[in-house]
């Protein structure tokens, strides 16, 4: 039987390799909708450290999901799935195709798998784990979370402290393991066809650099002086979620005196280069992946082409 669920296109990729051009040569040459996937820029006047889609750019092709959240307001993998859904919904019904773009893999991979029937956020046992997490170290943590769910401990890496505190959260909320909960989900075939696409530079010395020059190009473009609007209100601390993202949470310790200039710029580059490793790590494992290099010449073309091929 033919297949008649309507086609979305997922354009993923580590960090700096070129997704938001792609995204707009296609949404310019074949009218496909964009829905922004990322943890970062959906929060408002987080502009040049997440690589935000400049207001030209978002006037020739406007990103759904971006702007959408004040960085004093946690936003989950969880609220992004219900809000893509809606917007894919809408996307389909008008006749067009759904493009989502960007590289928060879990933010793909909850979309794709569901969303487990996982206890809220609870405030109060975050700023416990925060408060241990400070005291103890984050290796202590992973530890703790390796004795009561020791699956979970497995699958998430030793220095992935939002996972870490999140998979701690949902055992001392439910009192059960998250990933018995997970267990638990039934299930269901996706509303849509998916091509999924990933660019990324066949050299990785490639993207280091680029990812060392974009990181410089956003300090030059005023992103110290971003961070320090932002650590001027009174609602904002460095443990919010918006405030852990990469190049932030760098700024801000350099904001507190922790360390120097010098120091920032690389401590920011390998914040980077380290969740551009992850990202490679997600998309290595992610199903029915066409890889483009990043590097090629005719990149754009080829993205086209594929596109235009796979849901002819």
């Amino acid at each position: 039987m033919a297949d008649s669920r309507p086609w979305a296109i997922f354009l993923m990729g580590p960090t700096a390799a070129g997704k938001t051009d792609a995204a707009i040569a296609l949404h310019e040459r074949l009218g496909h909708e964009l829905i922004s996937v990322d943890s970062a820029m959906v929060y408002r006047g987080m502009d040049v450290g997440s690589a935000k889609p400049s207001a030209t750019e978002l006037a020739r092709a406007p990103h759904r999901l971006i702007d959408i959240r004040d960085p004093a307001e946690p936003y989950s993998a969880a609220d992004f799935r219900e809000d893509a859904l809606a917007h894919m919904r809408q996307i389909s019904a008008a006749g067009k195709v759904p493009l989502l773009v960007g590289g928060t893999m879990l933010y793909f991979k909850r979309l794709m798998e569901g969303v487990a029937n996982l206890p809220s956020a609870d405030s109060l046992i975050r700023q416990q784990l925060e408060d241990q997490c400070q005291a103890e170290g984050l290796l202590a943590l992973h530890k703790r979370l390796s004795q009561v769910d020791a699956v979970s401990a497995e699958r998430i890496h030793p220095n992935d402290p939002q996972r870490i505190m999140r998979a701690l959260e949902v055992y001392y909320a439910s009192g059960r393991p998250m990933s018995e909960l997970w267990a638990e989900q039934q299930p269901e075939t996706f509303p849509w066809r998916v091509l999924s696409i990933a660019l990324a530079p066949n050299d990785r010395s490639f993207l280091h650099r680029r990812i060392e020059q974009r990181f410089e190009l956003m300090l030059g473009e005023g992103l110290i002086n971003e961070v320090a609007a932002l650590k001027k209100r009174n609602d904002l601390h460095s443990g919010l979620p918006a405030m852990k993202s990469v190049g932030y949470r760098q700024v801000w310790e350099y904001l507190d005196g922790e360390y120097d200039y010098a120091t920032l710029v690389e401590r920011g580059v390998i914040a980077t280069r380290q969740l551009a490793k992850r990202q490679l790590t997600w998309l290595r494992s992610w199903p029915e992946l066409t890889w483009i290099d990043s590097q090629r010449d005719d990149v754009m073309d080829k993205v086209l082409k594929i596109v235009r091929e796979s849901s002819a």
